[in-house]
């Protein structure tokens, strides 16, 4: 995308709707690559089904609608009676846009994971945060060490899972339960979490085709 002066969020809407009609016919995942990662950027992609991800090389950054999405629906979220019984006895408190600059960080040292979450990144979500459309979760210990957390993207209808972490057991876990039931309170009936891991699935994520992704995109206009 090239103009000569940085594009509103109306233009990269428009920029964003023009290029998935180009790659709908045609089995592409890429939409766009990009030196950086524009804040203005983030509300029309991911509203449209498309994110940032990692590349190759880490000064570029490739902008996706993949072909198969991992969602997780309200209604098949599942957790087991000893996850319920471990995380009642943690004593974990569970608290939102708190700390989101020291979660998104978390999420970009979290160790045994390459890291990807570039500092340009970070800036872009950062500046997201302050405008009220990224939000984090945090979950703390009985010392008020921060021992878990995640944070995405709310377009209004559907909030995008962008990264999580966690450094004792069941806090990953403690984050989406609490931030499910606030998203619930707020009407939506979907997570979107782009990948479908193992630790996901077992909660009642699955996988989506992007046709059918994009339909639900667009009946929650």
């Amino acid at each position: 995308m090239s103009t000569s002066h940085p594009p509103s969020s109306t233009e990269y809407t428009a920029f964003f709707k023009h290029r998935l009609r180009e790659i709908l016919t045609e089995p592409s995942e890429l939409v766009w690559v990009s030196s950086r990662v524009p804040w203005e950027a983030l509300l029309p992609a991911y509203s449209l089904g498309i994110f940032p991800w990692p590349g190759d090389d880490p000064d570029l950054f490739p902008w996706v609608c993949p072909l198969e999405r991992g969602v997780l629906p309200f209604d098949r979220l599942h957790v087991g009676k000893s996850t319920r019984r471990q995380l009642a006895k943690s004593g974990y408190r569970v608290t939102l846009n708190t700390a989101f600059e020291d979660v998104i960080r978390a999420c970009a040292e979290a160790p045994g994971r390459e890291t990807w979450i570039h500092p340009k990144m970070i800036r872009a979500y950062t500046q997201a945060y302050r405008l009220g459309f990224a939000h984090s979760v945090e979950v703390w210990d009985t010392q008020n060490q921060l021992i878990g957390g995640l944070y995405g993207i709310d377009t209004g209808t559907v909030f995008s899972g962008e990264s999580m972490f966690h450094r004792r057991p069941n806090a990953g876990k403690a984050a989406i339960l609490h931030l499910v039931e606030h998203l619930r309170t707020r009407g939506h009936t979907l997570l979107d979490i782009q990948q479908l891991t193992p630790h996901l699935a077992a909660l009642g994520a699955e996988e989506w085709s992007r046709e059918t992704y994009l339909r639900f995109l667009l009946s929650q206009a």
